[in-house]
C-alpha cells in the first residue's frame, strides 16, 4: 500500500469515528429523550410544554441541525490535518 493510500485510509477511519459519535448522539437525543426518557423529562416544563414532548417535536431537530454544523467544523479541521483542504 502506498503512502498516499495509507494517508487516505487514516483520514476515512477518523471520519467514520466522528460520524458514528455524532450519529449516536443524535440517536440518544431523538429516540432516548423523545421516547425512552419521555416520562422522566415530562416532569420538566420548557415554555409551557413538557420537556419530553418538546424533545420529540422540536429538540431532536434542533440537535440534528447543531450536529450538522459540528460535523462541518470537524471535517474542516480533519481536511486541514490530512492536507485535503483547498
Amino acid at each position: 500500500m502506498s503512502d498516499k493510500q495509507k494517508h487516505a485510509t487514516a483520514y476515512w477511519k477518523e471520519n467514520l469515528k466522528y460520524l458514528i459519535i455524532l450519529l449516536v448522539i443524535w440517536f440518544v437525543v431523538s429516540y432516548g429523550c423523545g421516547i425512552l426518557f419521555k416520562d422522566a423529562l415530562n416532569e420538566i416544563r420548557l415554555g409551557g410544554f413538557k420537556l419530553g414532548f418538546w424533545f420529540a417535536q422540536q429538540g431532536s431537530i434542533y440537535v440534528f441541525v447543531i450536529l450538522i454544523f459540528v460535523y462541518v467544523r470537524i471535517m474542516n479541521k480533519l481536511d486541514k490535518k490530512y492536507g485535503f483542504d483547498e
